[in-house]
């Protein structure tokens, strides 16, 4: 028997190719998601704190004696500690600035957020190394000297943050920064340490901690991966063993007509399982391994950190190959169960066995479905077990729904047209193959969606961001918005006006707008507030919310305030009767209430020159939300009113210029403008791409839908061929080529409905139990995500059915009626 398995293994390996193509297909998956799970975030590592828990934070004047007592106090108490200190250097010609840093690269704590990328670390005063971006914006590379606030630094190297590539910095060899704006103190401390510990110094100590348990979340999501990686391939290889089993009925009853036992005939289709399962583990584990290593760059960009290729799950990816073989045997031992208990009469007849009732399925999977959902509603986010439980009963539950989903799809088309019907009535009667195959598409589907929605319920609300793409703010002051404002004369604001003329001109720019801020002409000129790198100026008028307290005003959400000049407004395409005349705020968003006007320059200062004419410095005001302006933080999308700036006897104040180019600007554009900004002494700002979760969305969609569509395709492809006699008697009734392309395209478009809806509705369903105790996340719903799964993969599915077989099957047409 395990010979006669042997070359039928070997015989018919071109009827057996989808089986393998299926079980390839779910192994690769299953090793590059290991992979990714493993890789995508650090699981012992932070990309500011390194591998300590508690950073002490300090001012920079603590960098005398202060801080080495400060120093020998926290290592006597919490042991090994890191010091970092940071500087804010400016960027020439821009508001951005980039952090100076003095750190040492063999930190006990430290060490894994620094890496080398060429030349060397600098180990002494006189050297520095930038990342490869803050070298570019400088304009210098290793062996050059870049002279920065009064010194001159020769550059040894290129550094880089592997935790986060992002990271733009200059790095100084320890103990070598000379002004530093804070000093941080990295340490491994206890929750009951931190609460009794006092610094001698006395006020100035700050600290932050971060959680721990990443290591064990993390190879949590391995441990559930590779077991619903271990449920797809026993799917796809019930499935096929299925349609193998149907294919050799006959040959199988006829063993049973000369004798042969149920051991003997369930012995082949085991053998024939361990010789497809062995194959698939080993093809299936080359080709992850070799998809892993072609997506590695893509999800360093992804990620935003270095990825090392070679740092995967080992033992997980050997289990999966054991395991696959395991389960590629056990669902070969199903199918062969199911067909030993076939009489030797129906078997040599060739018809496939009457389908198992679906409402014993549905009632199973209720239970693991409910069971599934009260472990992960009591996981409480922390409990490894119960997680572990739910995540698996969850999916298993739902996809023991397959069966009942795909008989009331057939009995709602009873009354379509009769290629429609025939294709539901095949999924219903082939209930073995297609039910499995709807579960791994379900699967699939659920895993995709579930990380769709739960990456943007784990987003934080940015809001449109700084500024458009295509538009640059250029300021008088390097701090931007918010700044003290320099006072100009006439004479500098015609001299400032030709540079960003010029400037616009050499971009092709649409337009030029000239913007003000509102001031207090009896205010004081100062410096930026707690010091910084602004020039002394006069503090505008800004929105912002005051707390008031024993200890003095606390000022939260500063938002910039410009002025509604009729060259503003005219950008905008407003008229004054647009704006209601009791309004003192007009604003492109909707979220500004609660906010009030702000008067910094009241009480400013020594008393002695503190604002005569008036001593309250917030002020109700009447908002007046206009869809037409703009929405950004730092677009000149809020305006003060001409009514408002009289009745609060302010003065408007030149404070800079908007340019709005005809599209995206380019980094080549943007080099050229800070030059050209820095030679003119203005500062540029442009668009803050925001962190986004987008990409682990949109790429978890695409595999998702890939991996459904490759399934479909083998799928349908066993499904159509097991269905080859009624498509020779409908070709024999005159059907034609349209009947064929109306079969295989419903009964696609029907198994990916079946599973998109599934997929969705578990994952949702898993979520809301995660979440029980704060629903508030999953009300950010990736619509688009969802729209592509539940909408496009039914539409693909069914047009590439449709497409694909137009052509008529040779065999159909050699082989005979019967």
């Amino acid at each position: 028997m395990i010979r006669w398995a042997w070359r039928l293994f070997r015989r018919e390996w071109r009827r057996q190719a989808l089986v393998l193509a299926l079980l390839i297909v779910a192994v690769a998956a299953m090793v590059v998601g290991l992979g990714v799970a493993s890789n995508a975030s650090n699981q012992k590592a932070d990309p500011t704190f390194g591998t300590a828990n508690t950073i002490f934070n300090l001012p920079g004047t603590d960098a005398g004696g202060r801080l080495a007592t400060d120093l020998v106090a926290i290592r006597d108490r919490f042991g090994p500690a890191d010091v970092v200190t940071h500087q804010a250097l400016p960027v020439p010609g821009s508001v951005s600035t980039i952090d100076l840093r003095a750190e040492d690269p063999r930190g006990t704590y430290t060490h894994v957020t620094l890496r080398l990328d060429a030349g060397r670390y600098p180990n002494g005063p006189g050297e520095v190394a930038l990342t490869s971006d803050a070298a570019s914006t400088f304009g210098v590379q290793i062996g050059s000297v870049w002279s920065e606030g009064g010194q001159a630094l020769r550059v040894v190297g290129t550094v880089e943050n592997p935790l986060d590539l992002r990271d733009q910095f200059a790095l100084l060899a320890p103990a070598q920064a000379t002004r530093p704006d804070s000093i941080a103190i990295l340490v491994d401390a206890g929750q009951h340490s931190l609460q009794s510990f006092r610094l001698a110094g006395g006020p100035g100590l700050g600290i932050d901690s971060r959680g721990g348990g990443n290591k064990v979340a993390n190879e949590t999501i391995i441990l559930v991966l590779g077991t619903l990686g271990l449920v797809f391939v026993g799917l796809m290889a019930v499935a096929g063993f299925s349609v193998m089993a149907q294919r050799r009925l006959r040959a199988l009853g006829m063993l049973g007509s000369i004798g042969a036992t149920v051991r003997h005939i369930r012995l082949v289709m085991v053998a024939n399982g361990a010789a497809v399962g062995a194959t698939a583990a080993v093809v299936g584990t080359a080709t992850g391994l070799t998809a892993w290593f072609a997506f590695v760059p893509t999800l360093r960009s992804i990620s935003h950190h270095r990825v090392d290729p070679f740092a995967l799950p080992w033992w997980a990816i050997a289990a999966a190959m054991l395991l696959t073989f395991v389960t590629a045997v056990v669902a070969a031992w199903w199918p062969a169960r199911a067909v030993t208990r076939i009489s030797v009469v129906a078997a040599l007849s060739g018809r496939p066995p009457r389908p198992q009732p679906a409402h014993r399925f549905a009632a199973l999977g209720g239970v693991l479905l409910g069971i599934g959902l009260v472990l992960l509603a009591f996981a409480d986010k922390h409990r490894v077990g119960f997680t572990i439980g739910g995540t698996v009963a969850t999916p298993i539950g739902i996809i023991f729904l397959a069966p009942l989903a795909i008989q009331a799809l057939a009995a709602i088309g009873r009354r379509s047209p009769i290629s429609v019907r025939l294709a539901l009535r095949d999924l219903a009667r082939y209930q073995a193959r297609s039910g499995a195959a709807l579960g791994a598409i379900t699967l699939a589907i659920g895993v995709a969606a579930t990380i769709a929605i739960s990456a943007s319920a784990a987003r934080t609300p940015t809001g449109p961001g700084n500024l458009p793409a295509d538009q640059m703010m250029l300021y008088l002051t390097p701090g931007g918005p918010g700044s003290p404002v320099p006072p100009i004369d006439a004479a500098q604001q015609q001299t400032a006006g030709r540079a960003v003329g010029q400037l616009a001109t050499a971009m092709h720019a649409a337009a030029v707008v000239p913007l003000d801020q509102a001031y207090n002409t009896q205010g004081v000129v100062v410096t930026a507030p707690g010091g910084g790198t602004a020039a002394p100026g006069y503090l505008t008028a800004v929105l912002a919310k005051v707390i008031r307290s024993s200890r003095g005003e606390e000022i939260q959400a500063p938002y910039a305030l410009y002025v509604a000049t009729p060259a503003v407004l005219a950008h905008f395409g407003i008229t004054t009767g647009q704006i209601d005349p009791a309004s003192d705020i007009i604003s492109g968003r909707a979220d500004l209430g609660g906010l009030d006007l702000f008067d910094p320059s009241v009480g400013f200062g020594p008393p002695d020159k503190q604002v005569a004419t008036r001593q309250q410095d917030t002020f109700s005001v009447k908002f007046q939300v206009l869809k037409s302006l703009s929405p950004y933080t730092s677009d000149n999308g809020t305006l003060i009113t001409a009514p408002a700036m009289q009745r609060f006897g302010f003065q408007p104040l030149p404070a800079g210029w908007l340019i709005q180019a005809s599209g995206p600007l380019t980094g080549a554009q943007i080099a050229a403008a800070r030059n050209a900004a820095a030679g003119a002494g203005l500062y540029i700002e442009t668009r803050k791409t925001p962190a986004s979760s987008a990409p682990l969305r949109n790429w978890s969609t695409a595999a998702g839908i890939l991996l459904a569509l490759g399934v479909l395709a083998m799928t349908v492809g066993l499904i159509r061929s097991e269905t080859a006699n009624d498509l020779r008697t409908l070709a024999a009734a005159g059907a034609s080529s349209t009947t064929r392309r109306t079969l295989t395209a419903t009964t696609a478009g029907a198994l990916a409905l079946l599973g998109a809806v599934l997929g969705s509705a578990g994952a949702y369903a898993a979520l809301v139990a995660w979440h029980r105790s704060d629903l508030s996340p999953l009300g950010h719903v990736p619509t688009d995500n969802l729209i592509v799964l539940l909408v496009g993969l039914p539409v693909i599915a069914t047009a590439a059915g449709w497409l694909l077989a137009g052509a008529e099957p040779h065999a159909m047409a050699r082989r005979p009626l019967e």
